[in-house]
């Protein structure tokens, strides 16, 4: 993927769901990255990488299901899109 794609979409990831990862509130950022995910066509990239970051967190918050379902999700988008799979350090990287 280009640099300046990978780098749209980086900054789909609201600044609020940064700082509430950073200090620890991955719940927060959770249900910030799905309020951001909302504003989002299903199926487009941009919906699956906030989905797929949405999903590391529940995860990391206990709630594997739910969390691993939405990993399948966006992992089959972003697959058809030919896009790598956003990790959590991308909450750590300002776009």
């Amino acid at each position: 993927m280009a640099h300046a794609d990978l780098n749209a979409l980086r900054a789909l990831i609201p600044s609020a769901a940064r700082t509430a990862y950073r200090d620890g509130d991955e719940l927060r950022a959770a249900l910030l990255l799905r309020r951001a995910r909302e504003g989002h066509q299903p199926g487009t990239s941009g919906y699956a990488v906030l989905e797929r970051l949405e999903g590391l967190l529940l995860i990391a918050v206990q709630r594997e299901v739910e969390g691993t379902f939405a990993l399948e999700r966006a992992d089959t988008v972003l697959d058809t899109h030919d896009l790598d799979y956003p990790e959590l350090d991308w909450l750590d990287v300002e776009a």
